[in-house]
């Protein structure tokens, strides 16, 4: 079902735009790319460079984007056991977009940018974990309310840089509101090796998790090494979160969506739930995406706005349900 739902995903991603395209002719236009293959695909030069230039690296960005929030998403309720954990409500992305920031403000190199927003992905995801433990032990309330308030403090920190550096305030703006805009495969290419790292690292963790949902006491007994093993996965889930929001921007709720969906239909075993987040994770920020920018075409919306605009009323939905 996730492999469908991706697919599907990614073929509506590349046939939908301003300009129509042939469903025939970009599946062999997209074979034609590959090595040793050679097929007479009918579409001109033009349809051509915006298939495979413009729209395919905006679908496969968008795939991996939408695979680690969602992937980091259900990783963080795992080993916080909280429903509410998210990249976004935890903190995490506005620490890796501080952190992004200031590399953007400091005219830093290109390749320090990753680096930055990681620096700050986990100082925002440890301070939001020890206050959170310090206000309300496992509290699911405290750890989302520690998250508001470490992300709020790092968005007014963000704000501050800016106003110092108008420059740059059109650029980072865009940013804030999340965009999977590309110049071609770089941002892909930046991306694609935390991605893969932390996907093994987490789905590899599933059964360790679904251990760890007993209680920390329990899994001790069951010879786990419960510190080294929430150390490992919120490393993993807060890279993989970092370097996607250096190129996306802050995308909020894919995490609270796309776990919870899985959840609902598959159960809560996580050797279940982490795989097929980053599936429908994947599915579901490339749909977001044409979404956002055929709504208000020729103009485009921020991805941001629109996984907002869906977010926030799954995320009352789920809230109602973790307080009972």
């Amino acid at each position: 079902m996730g492999f469908v739902a991706v697919a599907a995903a990614v073929i509506v991603g590349l046939l939908v735009g301003p300009i129509d395209i042939p469903i025939t002719g970009s599946l062999e236009a997209l074979l034609d790319s590959l090595p040793l293959v050679e097929l007479d695909h009918g579409l001109t030069e033009t349809e051509q460079r915006v298939l495979l230039d413009i729209r395919f690296p905006r679908v496969a960005l968008g795939a991996l984007v939408g695979s680690v929030l969602a992937m980091a998403g259900a990783a963080y309720q795992g080993v916080f056991r909280n429903p509410l954990a998210d990249p976004y409500l935890l903190g995490v992305a506005a620490g890796g977009g501080l952190g992004a920031t200031l590399a953007v403000v400091t005219e830093a190199d290109r390749a320090l940018v990753v680096p930055f927003a990681l620096a700050g992905a986990l100082i925002a995801v440890g301070v939001t974990y020890i206050v959170g433990r310090s206000v309300g032990g496992r509290s699911t309330t405290s750890l989302v309310l520690a998250g508001v308030a470490v992300g709020s403090f790092l968005t007014a920190v963000q704000t501050y840089l800016l106003q110092r550096r108008v420059d740059t305030l059109r650029e980072v703006y865009s940013w804030i509101l999340g965009r999977l805009a590309t110049v071609g495969w770089a941002e892909v290419r930046l991306l694609l090796p935390y991605f893969l790292v932390s996907v093994v690292v987490l789905v590899a963790s599933g059964r360790l998790l679904d251990v760890m949902s007993v209680g920390d006491e329990e899994a001790r007994s069951l010879g786990v090494d419960v510190g080294r093993v929430r150390l490992v996965i919120v490393v993993a889930a807060t890279l993989a979160t970092a370097a996607a929001v250096s190129v996306s921007g802050l995308i909020g709720f894919v995490g609270i969506i796309v776990p919870h969906a899985v959840r609902l239909v598959m159960g809560w075993s996580y050797r279940v739930i982490i795989p097929m987040a980053v599936l429908l994770g994947a599915a579901f920020l490339v749909l977001a995406d044409v979404f956002a920018r055929t709504i208000t075409s020729p103009a485009e919306l921020p991805i941001g706005v629109v996984t907002a605009f869906l977010g926030a009323p799954f995320f009352v939905i789920v809230l109602r349900t973790a307080l009972r």
